[in-house]
């Protein structure tokens, strides 16, 4: 395999990275691009270690931490103010957290394409979580149609201190529950036992109130080219409990923060 298509095969999981880095996907993709772009430019910044996946997240990194896509366009400076600012918020924790937990690098991967040893990879993930812990406990409705997989995900985000709301099997059932009760986030399959859709559910329910999302699904295809809500986060199945914490706090902090900026905002 080419290192063209190598870096075709992981795109996905760096878009995915770079929305939960920003929480947004049109600045993720603007810092992609970018990425794509120095690759073009600077060819020989991959093949550097055996692990081209990690080549990669370091290009990009390196675009991340310098910011440098603000002022390329006059389309990318009006769309990535707000999250550039969010970003700033202890930005090294949060890229370590990330990926350790949502992209399963190695604690050596990570601290290679952050430029800092095991240690301190460590140190960051840590204090990542101290900081994403705090002050985020909110009700979750589960939309997942596989018994056990519910069961896990209801044990997993109680033992976060949320509280599940339901677990809603179709589409029909999900708008039920969430008209009983108003979710503050949603975890979504996206194939749903009767044949409807997770992503059709959760666009329903984004028509009368916005709440962050994020599917959980053995169809990642399905979320990256259809027509996805925003905003969203993904995780392929099987997953790992730690990589669902990872994204529900990075969901919750993104929510958050973007309500404080409301709330700041003149009438």
């Amino acid at each position: 395999m080419s290192t063209a298509q190598l870096v075709v095969q992981h795109l996905p999981y760096l878009r995915r990275y770079a929305r939960a880095l920003t929480g947004s996907q049109v600045a993720g993709d603007a810092y992609v691009a970018a990425t794509l772009e120095t690759l073009v430019n600077e060819p020989e910044t991959l093949g550097r270690s055996a692990n081209v996946k990690a080549d990669l997240f370091r290009v990009f990194t390196r675009i991340w931490n310098s910011l440098s896509v603000n002022g390329q366009s006059d389309q990318v400076q009006h769309d990535l103010p707000a999250e550039v600012r969010l970003g700033q918020i202890t930005p090294l924790p949060r890229q370590a957290f990330l990926l350790s937990c949502l992209e399963g690098f190695s604690e050596e991967d990570a601290a290679s394409i952050l430029g800092v040893d095991v240690s301190e990879v460590r140190a960051l993930v840590d204090e990542a979580g101290r900081e994403l812990a705090a002050d985020m406990a909110t009700e979750i409705l589960i939309i997942e149609d596989e018994p056990l997989i519910a069961m896990d995900l209801e044990a997993l985000v109680e033992g976060l201190g949320h509280n599940v709301t339901g677990v809603a099997r179709t589409r029909t059932e999900a708008i039920k529950l969430a008209e009983t009760k108003r979710p503050g986030l949603i975890l979504a399959d996206i194939q749903l036992a009767d044949g409807s859709s997770g992503l059709d559910a959760v666009n329903d329910l984004l028509k009368t109130f916005e709440v962050p999302v994020i599917f959980i699904t053995a169809y990642p295809e399905r979320f990256l080219t259809g027509e996805r809500p925003e905003p969203a986060f993904l995780i392929a199945k099987p997953f790992q409990p730690a990589n669902v914490s990872a994204v529900i706090s990075q969901a919750l902090f993104f929510q958050q923060s973007a309500r404080r900026r409301e709330a700041k905002a003149p009438a």
